[in-house]
């Protein structure tokens, strides 16, 4: 009897010691191997470390904007000017327009980007700026050339413009176009840095169509601060006398 009482306590150990190691082996998670993040990429993680949440925005490789604004009786007299009603039509008389809010790199710039905004532009968030960009034709070219490399969302984008426009002030001797004046590009540009405290003379480039005067082109920093921009400032117009055609 003794005997066989020595077996069943061994085998009731073996039991609970069995059960014992079968609930620790369930419960014991599979090592992992350290989270690296995306592919390449090194990342500390802590239990008490927290990601900081950045807008795409700050993703996009890009330094600066350039804010194009073009005088729109030159491109109406042109030929690119086609058919182009809401901006040229004979009822129309724009003055500065908005040619675009162009991402920039201290030389060069990146342009038709790849986002998941699509490119068509909706009617809801072009006029929101077709006063100051006067075609959706334009609005539609600008947002798949240049505002897909800027990070942001396509509404967020054209309130960007609209901010960047509204930053600018544009003088007053350049403001009346009901007729065809003759001026410099260097007086031009003196004119603007004048209206526009701050505004460096490397951050403002003229441009010329041939004997008229094309576009102003103004350099920002993501914040819409002025900042320098000399290689965009080298391809100021050199001609030493413009046409400034009139409105109407």
């Amino acid at each position: 009897m003794r005997q066989f009482a020595g077996i069943a306590a061994l085998a009731v150990t073996m039991t609970i010691a069995g059960a014992y190691w079968l609930s620790g082996r369930m419960a014991a998670p599979e090592p992992v191997a350290a989270d690296r993040g995306a592919v390449g990429e090194d990342r500390n993680v802590t239990d008490t470390a927290v990601t900081e949440w950045q807008p795409a925005e700050a993703q996009a490789d890009f330094d600066f904007y350039v804010l194009a604004l073009s005088w729109s009786p030159t491109f109406c007299d042109s030929e690119a000017a086609g058919r182009n009603r809401e901006q040229c039509g004979e009822d129309k008389d724009f003055g500065w327009v908005v040619h675009g809010l162009w991402p920039q790199n201290e030389s060069g710039w990146p342009e038709n980007c790849p986002t998941s905004e699509g490119d068509r532009v909706p009617q809801r968030i072009g006029r929101s700026v077709i006063d100051i960009m006067p075609s959706m034709g334009l609005i539609g070219h600008q947002w798949r050339k240049h505002g897909s490399c800027s990070g942001l969302a396509m509404s967020d984008y054209f309130s960007l413009v609209r901010q960047a426009y509204d930053t600018i002030r544009i003088p007053d001797e350049l403001s009346d176009g009901d007729s065809q004046s003759r001026t410099s590009p260097q007086a031009v540009e003196a004119a603007f840095i004048r209206s526009n405290p701050g505004l460096p003379r490397s951050a403002v480039a003229v441009t010329c169509d041939r004997e008229r005067i094309d576009e102003v082109r103004i350099c920002l920093d993501r914040s819409l601060g002025f900042r320098a921009c000399p290689d965009v400032d080298s391809r100021s117009c050199r001609r030493s006398e413009i046409l400034i055609p009139p409105t109407r």
